[in-house]
């Protein structure tokens, strides 16, 4: 499975954008996926997983009720839909796919999002 993120960018604090992951291999609508994000100086952390039938999200504390993941495997796609950004969610964001009872095995290139205050 190869993961390719996209969709990120530079937007004031209070705006939205919307990740996207596109997979390659039908093999992906057997994966769970999840974002994931790297500020400067921080370590990663886990944003926002769903399971491979896009169902049971779990969220980040801090970006709960302003994010929400999504997966659509008729398009072998993931999305994170970012609303009321902050400057704190400034970081490389990173898309993951992950087979049950495995390791996140499976990483895109990561997509900058930059919020500005």
């Amino acid at each position: 499975v190869q993961l390719q993120a996209s969709g990120g960018g530079l937007v004031q604090a209070g705006g939205s954008l919307r990740l996207s992951c596109a997979a390659s291999g039908r093999a992906f609508r057997s994966y769970s996926a999840g974002w994931f994000r790297q500020a400067p100086g921080k370590e990663r952390e886990e944003v926002a997983t769903v399971t491979w039938t896009g169902s049971n999200p779990v969220y980040l504390d801090s970006v709960k009720g302003r994010f929400t993941i999504s997966k659509d495997n008729t398009k072998n796609t993931v999305y994170l839909q970012m609303n009321s950004l902050k400057p704190e969610d400034t970081a490389v964001y990173y898309c993951a796919a992950q087979r049950v009872g495995q390791v996140w095995g499976y990483w895109g290139q990561g997509t900058q999002v930059t919020v500005s205050s």
